[in-house]
């Protein structure tokens, strides 16, 4: 790959990563304002808009960062295998990204729900909860793949020592 396109990149994966976090911040603030309002209105609205955060921000972006994120590996000399935390960083990428496209049946649920919602208390079971659960469990999932991108630890895999010595010889 060359610097240039390296760059972009690189680029690229930031700026999805945190365009993902963001939006899980301000879904988990909307998740929390359904949960707790007693105006039904204010629910409803938290509800759809999480709706469409969910499928048009942080699907897309969950997805161009796993995407972005393989390219960088796999297209510089990181590699996808060669270090722990990136190995890492890509599986709780690919993990959270999964869980969130099963979520978000959940979400489109809780969205039909509030639409028709006359009172902000009707019963719609334990979803609500589940909703604030799943975002702040997401939201600890992108701060430690931030973390590790940050720090950095365990050093390089078995399969990175050994390349890294034949490189050397």
């Amino acid at each position: 790959m060359t610097p240039h396109l390296r760059r972009f990149a690189l680029t690229a994966h930031v700026t999805f990563s945190v365009g993902w976090l963001g939006a899980v911040i301000a879904y988990l603030a909307l998740a929390i304002a359904g949960l707790n309002s007693r105006d039904a209105q204010l629910v409803r609205a938290a509800y759809l808009s999480m709706e469409l955060i969910g499928w048009f921000v942080i699907v897309p972006c969950s997805l161009a960062a796993l995407l972005s994120g393989l390219v960088q590996s796999l297209g510089t000399e990181w590699g996808l295998f060669r270090h722990h935390w990136i190995l890492a960083k890509f599986l709780m990428t690919l993990g959270g990204t999964l869980v969130l496209l099963g979520h978000m049946r959940n979400v489109s649920r809780m969205a039909r729900i509030a639409a028709e919602l006359t009172s902000p208390h009707a019963d719609v079971g334990i979803l609500p909860l589940q909703l604030v659960v799943h975002a702040a469990g997401g939201l600890l999932v992108l701060l430690a793949a931030t973390v590790l991108s940050v720090f950095k630890p365990w050093g390089r895999t078995q399969y990175g020592r050994r390349t890294q010595d034949e490189r050397r010889t």
